[in-house]
């Protein structure tokens, strides 16, 4: 059974050509494959998360939330919970 393949277009610049042509020529491809290898190699090499923290990454990255905004909303919450459990035990 034939892989069914998407022809696409994409402008590379003339260092980045060159390299993939001399890749492909070392690896005994055609430029097309080396550079599926390529990216499948480059998405392998990505870290892996999981769903939870890749939710909690977007959230962050679209509240422009800040380490230091961040740091201070913990310390804040910590406060709260701290006033919370002094106020169930009196």
């Amino acid at each position: 059974m034939a892989i069914p393949r998407i022809k696409a277009t994409y402008s590379l610049d003339v260092d980045t050509t060159k390299i993939l042509e001399r890749v492909a020529e070392r690896w005994g491809v055609s430029k097309s494959e080396a550079l599926r290898r390529a990216i499948k190699a480059a998405a392998a090499a990505e870290p892996k998360m999981n769903d939870a923290t890749a939710a909690l990454d977007r959230m962050q990255d679209a509240l422009s939330l800040t380490e230091t905004a961040a740091a201070a909303w913990a310390r804040n919450a910590r406060a709260e919970r701290k006033a919370s459990s002094k106020n169930r035990g009196a």
